[in-house]
């Protein structure tokens, strides 16, 4: 409850977290020119306030891929969160549920999709990366369907893995070995360490089929980044709108001509996403590659902004540029590795507080009134 900003719930993480657990959380790929990108983009552009309105009552209530959400956010999917607390997917995604906003669930998540939707009922939805063994994919599509998942994203920037150059200066690897460095970054965090050497190291528990040999996270994750699917395309896309009855969106797109062919195919939502600046160093801002998105899809899709957000200001800034909501990943991942459920649920108010602050500082009562007329010059 003393961490008044998402910043400071990222220290509080940084400084109960081990240094390479913390920087796989918290880095980008190569010079993070892309990671650093995401908050200048939002940081450049300047709101132009009303003023003399009415602001007394401000409703931050919205419509969500076609369904009510009390906050125009969705939480983004994080994968291996138990590496920094221990059922931390349960715990954001009770947070989302008690707020009555969606929650996506990674395939690479440390919680299963039964175990999700079992104890964390809400808008669910379910993150697809596609595998050489696209079976496998397909078959945990199946099961999102029939646990009642709402929406299926399929991430379509990740043929290959991005360079994180922090995690190989860390010795922080997959398959996982321990070193003299990382050895020493452990035991510097007793609180963290512990329950990791009593209990062992989480299991992505959506992944065990694929490499039954697999005895922890890190041999997981490494069948995993061996096995992407660099032959994704546009075909595979369609098989997956003919199987799956549900919502669908396409996750990574950064540019209008992709967001159209997506529309055209089918899907019901775009999510603008440069993957958090993990994967393409150097490509374009979230926020930079948003309203051409938005003029191309015109209003026959949802289109949503992943990537950079940090502040209500910066939700409103998103909403003025097109977007019906925005995604956030490391916030509440910052707030659940910080202090677990309570840690999340503080994420979320924060960011819910400094919206409706920002909104009557704005002059602004409805997120429908949010548009590019509140935007300066």
């Amino acid at each position: 409850m003393k961490a008044f900003s998402i910043e400071e719930l990222r220290r509080a993480a940084r400084r109960r977290l081990p240094r390479a657990v913390f920087d796989f959380i918290d880095g980008g790929a190569e010079d993070e020119v892309t990671l650093r990108a995401n908050r200048a983009a939002f940081e450049r552009l300047r709101l132009a306030p009303r003023v003399l309105v009415d602001v007394s009552s401000v409703s931050t209530k919205t419509r969500i891929l076609g369904s009510d959400a009390e906050l125009p956010i969705a939480i983004a999917p994080t994968g291996v969160v138990g590496f920094g607390w221990r059922g931390g997917d349960v715990a954001i995604a009770k947070t989302a549920a008690a707020r009555g906003i969606p929650y996506s669930l990674s395939m690479s998540a440390t919680a299963s999709i039964e175990r999700i939707a079992r104890e964390a009922p809400g808008r669910l939805w379910f993150q697809a990366y596609f595998l050489k063994q696209r079976d496998y994919t397909f078959g945990l599509i199946e099961r999102a369907r029939q646990a009642g998942y709402e929406a299926l994203i399929v991430t379509a920037d990740v043929p290959v893995g991005g360079k994180r150059e922090r995690d190989y200066r860390n010795d922080f690897g997959v398959p996982f070995r321990y070193t003299p460095r990382n050895l020493l970054d452990f035991a510097l965090r007793p609180g963290w360490a512990l329950p990791m050497l009593v209990r062992g190291m989480p299991v992505m528990e959506n992944m065990t089929g694929l490499a039954p040999e697999a005895k922890d996270t890190a041999a997981l994750a490494s069948s995993v980044a061996r096995n992407n699917d660099a032959a994704l395309d546009w075909d595979v896309l369609k098989q997956v709108r003919d199987r799956w009855p549900g919502k669908l969106l396409l996750k990574g797109v950064l540019r209008a001509d992709d967001a159209e062919r997506a529309v055209a195919l089918g899907c019901e939502g775009v999510i603008v996403s440069n993957h958090g600046g993990r994967q393409l160093d150097g490509a374009v801002s979230s926020l930079d590659a948003l309203p051409p998105i938005c003029r191309a899809v015109g209003g026959k899709a949802s289109v949503l902004l992943d990537g950079g957000v940090r502040r209500g200001a910066d939700v409103a800034k998103a909403l003025a540029c097109g977007a019906q909501a925005v995604m956030v990943g490391r916030a509440t991942l910052y707030g659940v590795c910080a202090a677990g459920e309570p840690g999340a649920r503080r994420a979320l108010d924060i960011l819910g507080d400094e919206l409706v602050r920002t909104m009557q500082l704005c002059g602004v009562r409805r997120i429908g009134e949010i548009g590019p007329d509140l935007l300066a010059p």
